[in-house]
């Protein structure tokens, strides 16, 4: 489970870096005090992905804690991001983590 998550969070940012989504600077830091679920408030949604959602996820591979079973994350992208036309693209991998949590 750790090892095929750790190779979709992989497949997530290499995604992002295809896309041109992967920033080389982080926002702000009070971006991450944000309260908001997704940090609505601070980040756009890529920014989430990048700075938050997935450092977290490899915080818990790398302590080997248990890992979420319920993630609902693209139901936001979609609605987030559906003028982009990389949408499709870019859920493909959360997609593939979101259903492979579950089966745990």
């Amino acid at each position: 489970m750790y090892q095929q998550t750790r190779l979709h969070l992989q497949n997530l940012q290499q995604t992002m870096e295809r896309l041109a989504l992967w920033q080389t600077m982080p926002p702000q830091e009070d971006a991450f005090l944000s309260e908001q679920p997704f940090a609505l408030d601070t980040m756009s949604p890529t920014e989430w992905l990048q700075w938050i959602f997935i450092p977290r996820m490899y915080a818990l591979l790398e302590s080997q804690a248990t890992l979420p079973s319920q993630i609902a994350i693209s139901p936001y992208l979609e609605e987030a991001l559906k003028e982009e036309a990389y949408l499709a693209e870019l859920l493909r991998p959360i997609i593939e983590i979101e259903e492979l949590l579950q089966q745990q």
